[in-house]
């Protein structure tokens, strides 16, 4: 039986980070952190409570961010990002079952390797091979 790879992260744009912190805040009582430049003025939300490694101790649940739309970037709108644990396989597997890559494989520092696809009904999904907490890719 081929292993599961679970769904642990969601991604949406934000036109303003500062306007889209504050109404998931008051809404939703999301806690927000807001990154720099280096590195693309993410913003990571917590929808739950989360262990030391950020993982979230409610089964079920998972943790979001928010990227800054930006004019020559595709596919902005809301996504899941799928764990693996060999990104490279899993993008040949994602192009030979019909998929298309959008672009290489980048690494996002701390955190591990990532790259978005389009599957085959056109929606952008996004693919993470986590840093384990030794530094060295799971």
């Amino acid at each position: 039986m081929k292993t599961m790879n679970p769904v642990v992260h969601f991604e949406m744009p934000a036109e303003d980070r500062d306007r889209m912190a504050g109404f998931y805040s008051t809404v939703f009582g999301w806690e927000t952190q807001m990154f720099g430049e280096d590195m693309g003025n993410y913003v990571t939300v917590s929808t739950t409570k989360s262990d030391e490694h950020g993982r979230p101790t409610m089964p079920g649940a998972i943790n979001g961010g928010f990227y800054p739309k930006r004019e020559d970037s595709p596919a902005q709108y809301p996504s899941i990002v799928i764990a693996v644990d060999d990104i490279h396989a899993s993008i040949r597997q994602v192009t030979e079952a019909g998929g298309t890559a959008l672009g290489e494989p980048t690494e996002i520092p701390g955190v591990g390797l990532y790259v978005s696809f389009y599957d085959t009904e056109g929606n952008r999904v996004s693919l993470l091979q986590p840093f384990m907490s030794n530094g060295v890719i799971e």
